[in-house]
């Protein structure tokens, strides 16, 4: 679910986004940056909410283009990011499908959405989520293809992630029995203090309340609750050895 779509205000607000955006495949991409900034000009919650599920749906269209099929699976998967009614089926397949068609590419999108979700800084948590929330949907079907993993990679890039927080965000998803300090983004040779202390970082960073606070929808929350069963689990591991050693 994008929004709350129980309250007929914010209902009408996604009728407004998608009336603003038109149905011009060639303009898409500066119709929905223009149509968030000026139809959710004077409530930046929804904007920030609008923003971060309209970024997911866009590069999850451009990421099925570059991957050449979209699978059940991934559908699926996308249903559980945004689990929207029935009756807006038709407004989510519309935008999803004008992104796809859209003749700019997927790093325009990107750098656009860059500016419209993240806070301006590297490392924005924000949009460290969309990358997290990209990473569910490509691995629906059991693996992340090479086109998809150039594809997360490129995007990582170009929302200036860290090559080294990338690399944290790929071994939750590709690599689920791997190595747990790779998990956490730490060192076999840190000691446990850091270890812990890392940890506990990582933990409040993705608590609902602060997923909440930088425009996350609640519905993205179930992503968020893998992430922090890796981490756990990752937290979990490295202790049972570090207190057998």
């Amino acid at each position: 679910m994008l929004f709350d779509f129980a309250c007929e205000q914010i209902s009408s607000l996604w009728d407004k986004l998608l009336g603003a955006i038109g149905d011009a495949a060639g303009n898409v991409l500066s119709s929905i940056v223009e149509a968030v900034r000026t139809v959710f000009e004077g409530d930046p919650e929804t904007r920030r909410r609008v923003s971060f599920s309209v970024a997911i749906i866009a590069l999850s269209a451009k990421m099925a283009k570059a991957d050449g099929v979209v699978t059940v699976s991934e559908v699926d998967a996308f249903r559980e990011i945004f689990d929207f009614p029935a009756k807006e089926a038709q407004n989510v397949a519309r935008l999803y499908n004008l992104a796809r068609q859209d003749v700019a590419g997927y790093e325009a999108y990107a750098g656009k959405i860059m500016k419209m979700c993240g806070t301006g800084k590297k490392g924005c948590p924000v949009l460290e989520d969309i990358v997290d929330g990209l990473f569910h949907i490509a691995k629906a079907d059991g693996l992340v293809h090479e086109k998809e993993m150039a594809f997360l990679s490129r995007i990582a890039d170009i929302f200036e992630i860290s090559e080294e927080r990338f690399e944290v965000i790929t071994e939750r998803h590709v690599n689920p029995d791997g190595n747990p300090y790779a998990v956490l983004g730490v060192q076999p040779s840190d000691d446990f203090a850091t270890i812990r202390k890392r940890y506990r970082a990582l933990a409040a960073e993705h608590h609902p309340d602060r997923l909440h606070a930088r425009g996350v929808p609640t519905e993205f929350h179930a992503v968020a609750h893998h992430r922090m069963a890796r981490l756990n689990a990752a937290y979990a591991a490295i202790e049972k050895e570090r207190r057998a050693a």
